[in-house]
Parts: structure tokens; C-alpha cells; sequence
């Protein structure tokens, strides 16, 4: 296991962590292929901060990328709503975009 990984684990335990250590927790899982925990920590880092942004961006493209279209349309689609709201345009396109690449449901 990783230092960082390692780190980031103890943090969240902790629940002294913040929205960037459970996104960067997840992001680590991701590199491993650790696809499971990464989806625990994104859904933690969405119950903690409904408004980051970034996670579900980046859920909806770990889960498209593994064939798991239906739950990644769901994060998208949330994630575009909370984009939209928080006025970043720049995700929001990018999220719309993923989905565009999905073809319809």
C-alpha cells in the first residue's frame, strides 16, 4: 500500500477530513483499481459535501469506464444539477459531454 494511500485512509478514519481528502482518497483507489472503495469514498465525499463538484466528474467517469453506464448517468447527471448551480460551466460541459459519449440510455 501506498504512503499516500496509507495517509489518506487514516485521515478519513479519523473524521477530521475534508472534502479534498476524501476526493483525493478516492482518486487513489482508483489508481489501484480499487473500484469499490473509490466509489465508498466518492459517495462519502457526496454525503459530506453535496456541492463538490469534481466528485461527481469524476465517478461518472471511472464508473462509464468500466461499463457501469446506468450509475454513471445517475452521477453525471447529479453533477451537471450541482455544476449548474455552483455556475461552473467548464464541468458542466464535460460532464455533459461524457454523457453525449454514453449515447442515449
Amino acid at each position: 500500500m501506498s504512503k499516500r494511500l496509507e495517509m489518506l485512509e487514516k485521515l478519513t478514519s479519523s473524521g477530521k477530513a475534508d472534502a479534498f481528502a476524501w476526493y483525493a482518497l478516492a482518486l487513489e483507489y482508483r489508481s489501484a483499481n480499487r473500484i469499490d472503495d473509490a466509489l465508498r469514498a466518492f459517495e462519502a465525499l457526496r454525503a459530506l459535501d453535496p456541492n463538490y463538484v469534481p466528485g461527481y466528474q469524476m465517478a461518472g467517469s471511472m464508473l462509464a469506464s468500466i461499463g457501469r453506464e446506468s450509475e454513471a448517468r445517475t452521477w453525471l447527471r447529479d453533477g451537471i444539477s450541482r455544476a449548474t448551480a455552483a455556475g461552473n460551466d467548464h464541468a458542466r460541459a464535460e460532464m455533459q459531454d461524457m454523457l453525449e459519449m454514453m449515447g442515449p440510455a
